[in-house]
């Protein structure tokens, strides 16, 4: 039998009842009910026991004599879940993405989490997935194949607002979710814990870690489009301090042309567990060989942005590309002070390489005439005469310890989070490594015949890099004072030091900024599962972004990098509740998020840096559900409302399409959101349904075109065989809706297309 089944009595995360004495009998035997019920004894007040009567004890003699006179009592195993809460559960209470591990009602701001569990029964796969059932998020389709992820309409990618268990993940890959233990958005401005970053937001990856069970998941998934996956979870407690986890993926799909291939794996070595010193040691490495689809064409009908194309059509070639790696190693020490107190020091240090080269397809003629949403058709023709490429390497190395403890001082209990960061990045770029390609080397093909199997052959010569590095020094504490037991004041501080260097054969350019950010707030919590928060922060773009200055000319360039960060702030008024005895938790915020010093354009043609006089805003209300409205029915819901959002002062130009003061911002739809929720019908059948909806939006720079909204629908059908094995059905996109997901002024990358996946799923 495995080890799991019966270590109840070795669990720190099980706390055994003493009442009722019956479940003790049956859990661990008549002996150690007999110690149960003598220790309860032992417990009552001395009054209570002088003051007992003969006839109590009399009774007390005729029901031991009855304990001992009961019959065989059979106790069946059962396998003991003592895994972290996140494969468990959709509802999270506490989170790491406040530096330091916090109560979720502790922060004063809205707060996202996707668990193992809903990453598991929604079968999301990567990063861009699980931020698709998040909502305020859209997604910029970039011209070099680098989509950049918005929240509430602000970039988070571009700024560099991704971390991972709350260290700057530095570069832009293919990121996979075998190894997230949850994922967490936190929403509005955050430089005060994160230094730089932008006005939308934070996400944080929270990696897999060791625990002190053994336990093992592997599960095995095939689907359409030639979809095959394999992951596996393996954890093994070596001691009763000590445990090692490996993490393991391997990903094969090929839908049309269309490729993704790519592997990982994850070990993490823990010991010192639940002492004084902890200590994690871990390595993630993946790499990724697809060929995804790049870009689609539009037609522009009455100012509606219609698809041109089908949304699973691929009109690229073998030798198109989106490869690439990503190395790090992490070692981390958590210091478990006698006075409460805990501090967290990690290292570490990554080498990331991207390789990307799409093909451009472009609508051609039909039947010798300009194609037109009127007269498309299979034959219609569809040219492939130019790419897009961009070649990355970053190498980082992170170092940060952040300190916790709560103490009384002034009659006052003090909630303190403080802490200390430095990164230094290096990294070489080619932005623009195409390959010019005529009908010889890229023949015409058809709307009906795209063959995908054709290859080009790479003239391009070898590539001259750019270079950029950067180093940053942060500092930063925050105090949550408790001047009365329901209300919390909330004040804190950060000071960054950001240098970076920018240079190829013919530049040279570098800046240091040095920039300190707040956020002030007030908490009121009258009761154990009531919270209420006002907060204001802030936040900067330094000009640096995406670690480097602005692609382009090198005039451009050059008055980037002499130009002072953007700044931006959040105000947010909202609420955390824990419901039903504290198994759903109902959260909602107000907010109103402003970038009041936006980069801008300056007329003057001998200006030696960029303006900043560039506003806008979005305002409204985030909403979120997760958790269990009965044991057998649980949910999660995450919606986002942005009724105002406003461009305040336009960038300086002459286009009529890009927008101007008093203009809605593109990639900012006034409804998004997705519901989804499952339900046990029988201890062997669950079943779940989801709906996910994005509004109509535009372009960030063509005002004159719009993207229709759209739903989709998701399912899941799951069947327990028992303990050991379950079968999982996923459904996406059941109505295969052809839907624009990513977006950009040319054109869009179509949502997925219906896709089904059964999952076998082994736990040893």
């Amino acid at each position: 039998m495995p080890d799991h089944l019966t270590a109840l009595s070795s669990s720190p995360t099980v706390r055994p009842a003493p009442l009722p004495l019956g479940a003790l009998a049956a859990g661990v035997g008549l002996s150690l009910l007999s110690g149960a019920v003598m220790a309860q004894s032992a417990a009552a007040p001395a009054a209570a026991a002088a003051s007992a009567s003969a006839p109590a004890a009399a009774a007390a003699s005729t029901d031991e004599a009855k304990l001992k006179t009961l019959g065989t009592v059979s106790v069946s195993a059962s396998p003991l879940r003592q895994a972290p809460a996140a494969k468990q559960e959709y509802q999270a209470v506490t989170s790491t993405i406040g530096k330091g591990k916090q109560a979720l009602r502790d922060i004063p701001q809205s707060v996202t989490v996707v668990t193992e569990k809903l990453l598991e029964d929604r079968n999301l796969t990567d990063l861009k997935d699980v931020l698709r059932t998040t909502a305020g998020v859209t997604f910029l389709a970039g011209e070099t194949g680098e989509e950049d992820v918005r929240l509430r309409g602000f970039s988070l990618q571009q700024a560099g607002d991704l971390y991972i268990d709350g260290m700057k993940d530095p570069s832009l890959y293919e990121r996979d979710t075998f190894n997230y233990d949850r994922v967490e958005v936190l929403r509005g401005s955050a430089s005060m814990i994160f230094g730089r970053g932008s006005t939308g937001g934070v996400v944080n990856q929270v990696n897999k870690t060791p625990f002190l069970m053994d336990q093992s998941e592997l599960e095995t998934t095939v689907g359409t489009g030639n979809m095959y996956r394999v992951t596996a979870d393996v954890n093994k407690k070596l001691s009763d301090t000590s445990a090692i986890r490996i993490n393991a993926m391997k990903h094969e799909s090929n839908n049309k042309g269309a490729t993704i291939d790519k592997e990982g794996i994850a070990p993490s070595f823990s010991w010192g567990l639940g002492t004084g010193d902890e200590f994690t040691a871990s390595i993630f490495h993946l790499k990724y060989n697809n060929n995804p689809i790049y870009a689609q064409r539009w037609f522009n009908v009455n100012g509606k942005l219609t698809p041109g194309m089908a949304n699973d059509a691929f009109y690229g070639f073998t030798t198109d590309h989106n490869n690439g790696t990503a190395d790090y190693a992490t070692l981390s020490n958590l210091h478990r002070f006698a006075d409460g107190g805990e501090l967290k020091t990690a290292i570490r240090h990554g080498h990331y390489d991207r390789d990307v080269l799409g093909t451009v397809p472009a609508l051609g003629t039909t039947n010798g005439a300009a194609t037109t949403v009127n007269n498309i058709s299979d034959a219609t023709l569809i040219t492939r005469t130019t790419n897009k490429a961009r070649l990355s390497s970053t190498t980082a190395t992170l170092l940060q310890s952040d300190y916790t403890n709560k103490f009384q001082l002034a009659d006052m209990t003090h909630a303190v989070i403080a802490g200390a960061d430095l990164s230094w990045d290096k990294g070489s770029r080619q932005p623009n490594y195409s390959q010019t390609r005529n009908t010889t080397i890229a023949p015409t093909v058809t709307l009906g015949d795209t063959n995908p199997g054709g290859a080009i052959v790479d003239t391009r010569a070898a590539p001259v890099f750019n270079y950029f590095n950067s180093r940053n020094i942060g500092a930063y504490a925050q105090d949550t004072v408790a001047i009365t037991p329901t209300i919390k004041l909330i004040g804190g501080l950060r000071h960054d030091s950001f240098t970076a260097h920018y240079y190829n054969a013919a530049e040279n350019y570098s800046r240091t900024d040095n920039l300190t950010s707040h956020r002030f707030g007030a908490l009121y919590q009258p009761n154990d599962w009531a919270s209420f928060h006002i907060s204001r922060g802030t936040s900067f773009n330094v000009s640096a972004d995406a670690y480097q200055y602005e692609l382009g000319s090198a005039a451009n360039r050059a008055k980037t990098a002499n130009t002072p960060p953007e700044k931006s702030r959040n105000t947010e008024i909202g609420t955390k509740l824990n419901l039903l005895d504290e198994r759903l938790s109902v959260n909602a915020s107000l907010f109103y998020s402003e970038k009041y010093n936006e980069r801008n354009t300056d007329p003057d043609t001998t200006a030696t840096m960029m303006l900043l006089s560039g506003k806008r805003h979005a305002a409204g209300l985030d909403f979120d559900i997760a958790g269990r409205i009965t044991d057998k029915w649980e949910a999660y819901l995450s919606w986002t409302w942005i009724p105002d959002a406003r461009i305040d002062q336009a960038v300086a130009t002459t286009s009529t399409t890009t927008p101007a003061t008093g203009d809605r911002p593109g990639l900012t739809p006034k409804h998004s959101g997705s519901l989804w929720n499952t339900y046990q019908f029988t201890p062997q059948w669950r079943a779940g349904l989801g709906v996910n909806h994005r509004g109509s939006q535009t372009p960030v720079t063509n005002k004159t075109i719009r993207a229709d909204d759209f739903t989709t629908f998701d399912a899941m059908a799951e069947y327990t065989i028992n303990w050991r094995y379950s079968l999982r059905l996923n459904a996406t996109n059941l109505a295969n809706t052809n839907y624009i997901d990513q977006l950009y002024s040319g054109f869009y990358v179509a949502g997925a297309s219906r896709s089904v996946q059964l999952t076998l799923k082994v736990t040893l």
